[in-house]
């Protein structure tokens, strides 16, 4: 199983747009997708069709039990008329942004609440939409993931909140002695205008080992999807199948265990083959990576060491 966050402290960048988009893209290749809605506006768990749920993830937080968590889940509305394997959600409501000072009253277990309540989850991937904040809950889900995905938009006040999250990423890290890995940021809604396609360039520029191609473009289809609580993948309209396309080739390189090629082994190679060579020139299209030279100035622990960056 691995767990994903999808973070950003700035809100309206479109995390919650890019949790159902990747959830139903990797649901409609058979994997297991669990949903952890970690943000009090429940975006998230009304996308995928559940309303009013009586059983939601403030009380697998309030347990602080091993494997309370399981005992949340449960199926969404995006039934199998939609997709041979829909999605589950940990839903979430309103009354979970009480549970953020609550826990600051734990001086032991305040970060870790969603670790422990995700042990015994049964999933190939877990998808944690996280608050549009640094507070309690988002900590929680980055000392939970075991990879996070930075969502932005191509934005002056989207871009500089780019390195803050990043800075805060790596100390966790730190203090986790590894994880979670980086892995990229997703630029979203990004418009055919001049300005979308600077600051587009700018996010480039400032993070050109960071910056996952190809971005998500803006389009009607996408927010009609989220409006109708419906999946990407089952809409028929001009616009969601090259969306589906955009959020397949960000799946991939967010988590690459899901991928086709990840899914199917080929034949053995030849004890006469040549080695492969592979090309790290453009560490855009390699999956997860670590931090940009920029963070490494900060003395703050690298995530990526894992793939080779440092």
């Amino acid at each position: 199983m691995t767990a994903l966050a999808v973070v950003n402290q700035k809100g309206g960048v479109g995390k919650t747009t890019v949790v159902l988009g990747l959830a139903a893209v990797a649901a409609r290749r058979g994997h297991s997708v669990v949903v952890v809605d970690l943000d009090p506006q429940a975006n998230a768990t009304s996308g995928l069709g559940v309303w009013h749920p009586e059983l939601t993830v403030d009380a697998a937080l309030a347990a602080d039990d091993p494997g309370a968590l399981s005992r949340v889940v449960r199926a969404g509305g995006w039934g199998t008329d939609l997709l041979d394997v829909p999605p589950r959600i940990a839903p979430s409501s309103p009354a979970l942004a009480q549970r953020e000072p609550q826990l600051a009253n734990d001086p032991i277990g305040a970060q870790d609440r969603l670790a422990v309540a995700l042990q015994g989850l049964t999933a190939d991937l877990v998808l944690i939409d996280c608050p549009p904040s640094l507070g309690l809950l988002t900590i929680n889900a980055l000392f939970a993931a075991d990879r996070v995905a930075v969502v932005t938009e191509p934005g002056a006040w989207a871009v500089d909140g780019v390195d803050q999250i990043l800075r805060n990423i790596g100390r966790i890290a730190q203090r986790r002695n590894g994880p979670p890995e980086l892995a990229g940021i997703v630029v979203n809604r990004l418009a055919r205008t001049r300005d979308g396609r600077y600051w587009d360039e700018q996010i480039l520029n400032a993070h050109p080992t960071l910056a996952i191609r190809p971005a998500i473009r803006l389009r009607a289809a996408v927010a009609e999807a989220a409006a109708q609580s419906l999946p990407i993948t089952a809409l028929q309209r001009p616009g969601a199948a090259e969306a589906v396309s955009e959020f397949e080739s960000v799946l991939d390189l967010v988590w690459p265990e899901g991928a086709p090629s990840a899914a199917a082994p080929g034949p053995p190679a030849s004890a006469d083959a040549p080695e492969p060579v592979i090309d790290l020139s453009d560490a855009r299209q390699t999956g997860p990576v670590g931090f940009p030279p920029s963070v490494e100035a900060t003395g703050v622990a690298h995530v990526g060491a894992a793939h080779g960056e440092l």
